[in-house]
Formats: C-alpha cells, structure tokens, sequence
C-alpha cells in the first residue's frame, strides 16, 4: 500500500453520486459510482430518496478507496460537491428525511412562485438574491414541503427540522447525523436558495418569513474553502477534515481554472450550464441570466459569476433512450446522427421543465417540429444533440450582452464532451473555439482543490492553473450563412414551445 497523500472528492449528481481519489497533480486516481432512481410521482415532479443518496455516498466511498489501494490515513482533506437547489427537510432529531428530496428539475412551485411575486412579479427579490422567483431555486421547496407534509410546520416551528441542499445533507451525515453531525452550507449553494444576500453573504431574516422557513432550520453558511468538521467515527472517513464545498457548477468553473474576469466554461451534464467570472462584485443581469457566487476561498473576497442555466441537454439523450427507446446507450446517439449531414429540418425544443435561461418561461414545454416524411431517426438523434448546442449559443448571447466582453474561447467539461460532434457543431455555432481539457472530472476536481488547498496539501489558484492543461480543442468550421439560417430556425422552434400549459391541464401534465 503506497503512502502517497491524495483529495478524495464526494460528487453528488443528479443521477448518481460519486466518490473520486485525486492525486497531487489533478489526476484521478481511482472512482466508485452508484446511480440512484429518478422518482416522477407526476408530470412536473422529480424526487429523489436521501437515504438511498447516502447510502450510495457511502458505498462509492469504499469503492474508491479500495480500487485506489489506499485507506482513509491517505487522505489529507474531503470535498463536496453536488446537484444544486435540490432541496431536503429532516428531523435533526432522529436523521429521517419527512419528504423525498425535491429535485431542482421538479416545477410544482410555480403556484408558490407566483404567489410570492404578488403585484411584483417574478423579480421581487431578485436586488437582494440575484434571482428570478422561479421553481428552480431551494427556497420555494422547502416552503412546498412545510405546507404540504403533515406535521411539518409544526415541527420546523418546534426547531426540530433542518433544511437543506445536499451538500448539507451529505455533510451532516458524514460527520455523525444524530450524533453531533455539522449543519453547514457554503456560499455557492445558499446562492441558489433565493434565500441568501447575494452582497453580504448572509440568511435574508424577510424572504425566509415571506416563504414560511424557520432561521432555525437554515444551515450556517462558510467559505468553499474550510474545515467545517471531521469524518464520524462509524464512517470510513473517521477524523478526516471535510473542507471544501462548491455546489457543482461552481466547482466545474473553480477546476477549469476560471480565475480572471471574464473566463467562462461550459458543463454538459444532465442540463448544461455555463458561468462566467465577473469579479469580486456581483453582475445584475438584463438578459436572463443569474447572478451567483462563483466561489470563495476561506478569509479571501467572494469571486461572483453571471450563469446560464439551461434544464434538458443530457437529459433529453436518457429521454430519447429510456422513453422513446431509439438508442440502447447515451453514446449510440451520436453513431446515429453521424449517419446524416444534417437535421433534415428537424428541431427538438427539450423544455421538459419550462425553459430556463434565458427565457424563463415556466409554461413552456417540449416540442419537436420541421417533421416531414423524410426525417428519420438519425435526424431526430442529430436534432437532439443540436438541440445542446443551440441553447448554449443562447446563453452565451446573453452573457456577451451583460458582461461586455465578447467571449473569445470557451472551456467545456462533463459526459457530453466525449461527443466530438456536438463539440464541433457547438464551435460553429459560437463562432470561437471550443477547448476540453485533460480531465474533463472538472466538477469533483473543483472540490478537490476547494479542499486540498484549505489544507494546504495545494498551495492556491496557482497550483490549479499549472494542472489545468489542454486536451483538444474544436475551431468553428460552418459558414456564417449555414450558422444564421438554422439559428433562426432554432428560435422559430423555441417560440413553438411557449405558452403551452393550460390551467385546466396542468393538474393532468404537470
């Protein structure tokens, strides 16, 4: 067994939580994974169950462990990161959850939205949080939960509830639950909860009474970058330093090494999201986009990023596989899309859940449209991985217009960066390149180096920039008339799937 010192990084996504060993330079040294079920009660409602989320958690944890060779005296430090504004109530008393999580995919807030905006409408809180009131964000779940779940008001009132994202769930019971566990979150997930001050980094006393939330049931909120407590003893963590957290799409920009204003990256995940850094002061956005913690390292000022949050990219590819049954696997997608040069007019507008950024347009749902005779599967399999490209190209439209920077290059990380040809059609259509790095595990490397560098094992953002190294880069190809005509038609198609829940259907399709 080496002695060698490693960051073990605990990814908690939103189909599967992960554990992944890394070593000195950013390179993974082994990884252990279990998905967990997607839980749809109805149309609009996505659950998870926490208890199975820890127990994977766990699980992956000795996998990793174990295929690395190396026991928990190896590790120097643990970070977290994880599915953000997915949202968990629990009994701090007895550790049980009193509802499933609520994922951040899941829309049956909208009616609390809307009625929290009031006369004001969706921006009544968005000066002082940096968001639209929105069924994305944290908040208005755990107010869906208190006044829906019996017995739970009640109980939060007592202050025998706890409220969560699931970095705070899984920290909680990694060191001890019952028995002492930390109730703590970082900046960049209590960024997503529309609860937090997005200038002065602390719990809004107002919006949390306007939603029905106890104080005593929030989390304490840290840096990323910290000890916030110490494997429990019936873990195989026992003692180890927890101390770094990023929610994962902060964590994806920290491992690409964004440190300057103006850098940006893209994941490609179960949806796609793309931030850019703007500085130490946050951006409010006039196009769309979110204003959020990009990260914050100890005592060091908060760094802010604007966000492009997009719900169905990844997604849709498991939808075209497990709903339509058209491809067998994720990757079987692109064999079949290669197979055509194009879409065939084919357009697949995926607002499975509204559409995020930078619509907001919450009755939207998904369409497919251009369909004729001709169009085949293979068309609809290109259509679908288009479909990613095009609502990045949106996103960073808007970026452009409130940042003032045109974006020159653009970093990409996650499962769909395997797909050279969404990678290629995604430079077409930007216009600039489009760079993957070496380790494309950017998300649980973030976490890592959020942890290793509170515990000195790396000694800041230098480190993390002499790691990050290039493993390919796609340039645009496609001629600028090609590119405009069939954006214009992505916006056709977008306008298609606007305005399509119906009050007297939405109770039947969510």
């Amino acid at each position: 067994m080496s002695q060698d010192k490693y960051i073990l990084a605990i990814d908690q996504g939103t189909t599967s939580s992960r554990a992944i060993v890394f070593d000195h330079n950013g390179q993974i040294v082994s990884s252990g994974q279990l998905e967990h079920e997607q839980i749809f009660p109805r149309a609009g409602w996505v659950e998870h169950d926490p208890k199975e989320i820890i127990r994977n958690t766990n699980e992956a944890i000795g996998q990793a462990l174990s295929r690395a060779n190396i026991n928990r005296h190896q590790l120097e430090g643990v970070g977290i990161t994880n599915q953000r504004e997915t949202t968990v109530v629990w009994d701090k008393n007895t550790g049980e959850p009193v509802y499933n999580a609520i994922v951040w995919q899941d829309t049956r807030t909208q009616k609390i939205a809307d009625e929290l905006g009031g006369d004001e409408g969706a921006d009544k809180y968005k000066d002082r949080v940096g968001l639209p009131l929105a069924t994305y964000f944290a908040g208005p779940k755990a107010k869906w939960i208190l006044d829906n779940v019996d017995g739970a008001r009640e109980a939060a009132e007592n202050g025998d509830l706890l409220f969560g994202t699931m970095d705070s769930w899984v920290l909680w019971n990694l060191t001890g639950g019952v028995n002492g566990g930390v109730h703590i979150t970082d900046v960049t997930n209590a960024s997503r909860t529309m609860l937090m001050n997005i200038d002065t980094l602390d719990w809004n006393e107002e919006i949390a009474a306007d939603m029905g939330i106890p104080m005593s049931m929030l989390p304490e909120i840290k840096s990323c970058s910290e000890i916030y407590g110490y494997g429990a003893k019936n873990t195989l963590l026992i003692d180890t330093p927890i101390c770094g957290i990023l929610g994962d799409q902060q964590a994806a920009t920290f491992g690409q090494a964004c440190f300057e204003k103006g850098q940006a990256k893209n994941t490609y995940g179960t949806g796609n999201f793309m931030l850019i850094n703007t500085g130490t002061e946050p951006v409010a956005s006039k196009n769309g986009l979110l204003t959020t913690v990009a990260y914050k390292i100890g005592e060091d000022d908060a760094v802010y990023a604007l966000e492009g949050s997009v719900a169905v990219t990844g997604s849709l590819v498991q939808w075209i596989r497990d709903n339509l049954g058209l491809i067998k696997d994720a990757p079987e997608v692109e064999v079949l899309a290669k197979q055509v040069e194009d879409n065939g007019g084919c357009y697949i507008v995926p607002a499975f859940s509204g559409l995020f950024a930078p619509h907001w347009e919450s009755d939207a749902r998904g369409v497919i449209v251009g369909l004729t005779r001709y169009v085949n599967k293979n068309h609809i399999a290109r259509a679908a991985l288009e479909s990613v490209a095009f609502q990045s190209r949106e996103v960073l439209d808007a970026m452009n217009l409130d940042s003032g920077v045109e974006l020159t290059e653009l970093k990409v990380d996650g499962g769909m960066v395997a797909n050279e040809t969404l990678m290629q059609f995604q430079a077409d259509l930007l216009g600039v390149p489009v760079i993957r790095p070496e380790v494309i595990e950017t998300t649980a490397l973030g976490a890592a180096y959020a942890a290793g560098i509170a515990v000195k094992f790396w000694s800041g953002e230098e480190d993390v920039k002499n790691n990050w190294h290039e493993d390919k880069r796609w340039e645009p190809e496609m001629d600028d008339e090609t590119v405009a005509r069939v954006y214009r038609l992505w916006n056709k198609a977008v306008d298609k799937s606007k305005g399509w829940v119906d009050e007297d259907v939405e109770e039947l399709y969510g």
